[in-house]
């Protein structure tokens, strides 16, 4: 584990003291906007479960300096993917956190250069700086992830590449939560395989933050963060601006991998002794370089993306029923050039998304358990140059000549409930889902799940859970006509039946986990070959199953705690994940899916302390992806394993930063993530944080 800078120690119940480490969160943990008030210790890659807020002091926790007992207090706090908040010890379901101390020792330029470093997360960037990735969970795509700030789901619906689109910057992030395996249970009706939540960092105190970042390829980045405390309310104001040249030219000679961007993200609160309040509003606005993202027949594309969030969350904190309510509003713009700047050759393509939503969640104790219920509203909207039903009335773009001819406006409305039964050292949660999609003419879906642990003595925990989940389509899926494609509005949401069992092991300065799943996939979204009026088309179907069997393992040495005396090395991490999918084939059936999944994929972390305040992390991925695609030659080709190296040297004090980061040290060449679309070579930057 990471060294902690702090341990805090806070009263639950007036029962027992227990100590919590490094920071106080009050309002963002992955499953708190579900629950109460959730105090959360730092792990590297770990379970995390709720903590009863009954009776927390509101005031600021006393330090403790000595670090004996921390890994006996991280093991006793985890965060559990339930409704409710549990108590502590007594979680089934895993988490994979990266926490703040792993997030600014990373070599990384966006957040979604942070996932790679998570074995069970596929990143597949088609852009350096976040500028378009696809991001999967244990096999699954981009559009089966759900994605969320703060516990609010930004999920786009018009396509997964956008919904990792975050209105704030990699500097404002405190540590994002990885959930995998099936998640309807908790977001509804986008988190098929799992979901990312981003939460970001509250200040204890007034403060200013400035940061700025430079190298390769014209790459230059600047930031700053202001914080103002005033008795109970707490507001603060971030933004960053972004840019590069790009790494790669297209036939003409001019680059055309560019990036400029920009983000800007508030978000205040209140938290008083009955209610606590959270509001947030964010905006990310970016122009990229698209080379040969949707295909080589050209290599000048380009694309123009803006995103707002906006959202309000409370909470009571003194009533018998515990109540949680939220609203938000994601608003989408999105300009593809398929020839940039030449609207002659091919008209660009416009979209326009908004998505609002509404949420309410509760629970209450009683001498059978805890029981948890809630429902959820969220109203999904698109205005498209092509994507939709003909609107009765055209709606003008702004800034251009152009009408938007088609849309599509739907609901997602779902009812949840959970109840969690408590025994010494065996915890069992059972709940379900209710959804409906008012454009899908189905009735209402019910999808189960029951999660289950169980403690062996003081170091090792076993757990089970069997979930089932679905994933309603986008926007892209129900309309897309381009390249001989028909579309089928009518297509049915894909579902997934997932069985999953593991232990953990936790003590002193050691943490090992090791899960076996399996995934049972159906009408799954694919393409079929046909034909029309003599050309081959590709048909829209729920035609797929696919099944899938796979191997997760961390562990994660505290090397400062197990070797005292070396004073070098810090802490070392290792994780593994492999998959075997199979899909069902028919005879005579010819589909465009082509299983592009990472079968294996294997990352390590190293974390050294050089002199002073001097210190060298060096990361390292493996990654053999399953599947073939189609070079610039038109050539069948299998995608090729690769092996990658990052380092980071920093030298950190109190009030200021000073760092260098190389990403693929090694400089390796003509590696491909995703297509025929080129990665960069070495890249090189330093930079500076300051914080006053």
């Amino acid at each position: 584990m990471k060294q902690l800078k702090t341990m805090y120690k806070n009263r639950f119940n007036k029962r027992e003291t227990i100590k919590f480490t490094h920071f106080i969160n009050k309002g963002y943990a992955l499953f708190s906007c579900l629950g109460k008030e959730v105090i959360i210790g730092t792990l590297s890659v770990a379970t995390l479960t709720y903590a009863k807020a009954d009776g927390i002091s509101t005031r600021r926790p006393d330090v403790n300096p000595a670090g004996d007992d921390k890994e006996v207090l991280l093991d006793a706090l985890e965060v559990n993917g339930s409704l409710a908040p549990l108590a502590m010890g007594k979680a089934a379901r895993m988490v994979t956190v990266l926490t703040r101390e792993e997030i600014e020792a990373a070599p990384a330029q966006s957040i979604n250069d942070l996932l790679k470093y998570a074995a069970g997360v596929d990143v597949r960037q088609r852009g350096a700086l976040g500028a378009q990735t696809d991001i999967g969970i244990r096999g699954g795509t981009q559009e089966q992830v759900a994605v969320l700030l703060n516990g609010i789901d930004i999920t786009d619906p018009h396509t997964g590449h956008n919904s990792v689109e975050y209105p704030v910057d990699i500097s404002e992030i405190e540590r994002i939560e990885i959930i995998e395996g099936p998640a309807s249970r908790l977001f509804g009706m986008s988190s098929l395989v799992g979901a990312i939540n981003i939460v970001t960092k509250t200040a204890d105190r007034s403060s200013i933050d400035l940061n700025t970042e430079g190298g390769s390829f014209g790459y230059l980045t600047a930031g700053g963060r202001a914080n103002a405390i005033t008795g109970n309310f707490n507001n603060q104001i971030s933004g960053s601006y972004r840019r590069s040249d790009g790494f790669s030219r297209a036939r003409s000679g001019a680059l055309n991998a560019d990036y400029k961007g920009g983000k800007a993200f508030y978000q205040g609160g209140y938290d008083g002794r009955d209610i606590g309040l959270r509001w947030h509003a964010g905006m990310s606005v970016k122009d990229f370089g698209s080379n040969t993202f949707y295909g080589t027949g050209s290599d000048t594309q380009f694309e123009h993306l803006a995103k707002t969030f906006t959202a309000l969350q409370g909470e009571s904190k003194t009533l018998w029923l515990h109540i949680k309510p939220a609203v938000y509003w994601n608003r989408t713009y999105d300009r593809f050039e398929y020839f940039r700047g030449e609207a002659a050759k091919v008209p660009y393509n416009y979209h326009l998304t908004n998505v609002f939503g509404a949420t309410l969640n509760m629970f209450f104790d009683t001498s059978l358990g805890r029981t948890a219920f809630g429902a959820a509203y969220r109203n999904e909207d698109i205005k498209s140059g092509n994507l939709g039903l003909p609107l009765d009335k055209p709606r003008h773009i702004g800034g251009t000549d152009r009408d938007y001819k088609y849309g599509l406006s739907r609901s997602d409305i779902s009812f949840h409930m959970e109840h969690n039964v408590l025994l010494d050292n065996f915890t069992l949660s059972a709940g379900c889902v209710v959804l409906k999609n008012t454009w899908n003419k189905r009735r209402f879906g019910f999808y189960p799940g029951i999660d289950a642990s169980y403690r062996l003595g003081a170091h090792f925990k076993m757990y089970a859970s069997w979930n089932k989940s679905l994933r309603t389509p986008t926007f892209t899926e129900l309309f897309y006509n381009v390249g001989g494609h028909v579309p089928n509005p009518k297509l049915n949401p894909e579902e997934l039946s997932a069985v999953e069992g593991g232990v953990k092991y936790t003590s002193r300065g050691i943490y090992g986990s090791v899960s076996v799943y399996h995934n049972h996939y159906k009408n799954m979204i694919d393409w079929i070959a046909g034909e029309k009026e003599g050309k081959r088309v590709w048909k829209s179907v729920n035609f797929t199953k696919v099944n899938a069997i796979g191997v997760e393992a961390d562990m994660r040495l505290d090397l400062a705690t197990l070797l005292p005396r070396q004073g070098v090395l810090k802490n070392l991490q290792l994780g593994y994940n492999y998959i075997n999918q199979s899909k069902r084939e028919v005879d005579g059936v010819v589909t465009e899916s082509k299983q592009e999944y990472l079968r294996h994929k294997f990352v390590a972390a190293l974390q050294m302390h050089i002199v002073a305040s001097l210190d060298l992390g060096l990361n390292y991925r493996y990654q053999k992806r399953n599947g073939s695609y189609t070079d610039r030659s038109g050539a069948s080709r299998e995608y090729e394993p690769y092996s990658l190296v990052d380092a980071r040297l920093s030298w950190s004090k109190p009030a200021y930063t000073i760092f260098t980061e190389v990403n693929n040290l090694l400089d390796k060449k003509d590696y491909i993530d995703f297509g025929n679309i080129p990665q960069p070579g070495l890249w090189l930057t330093a930079g500076v944080s300051i914080r006053i």
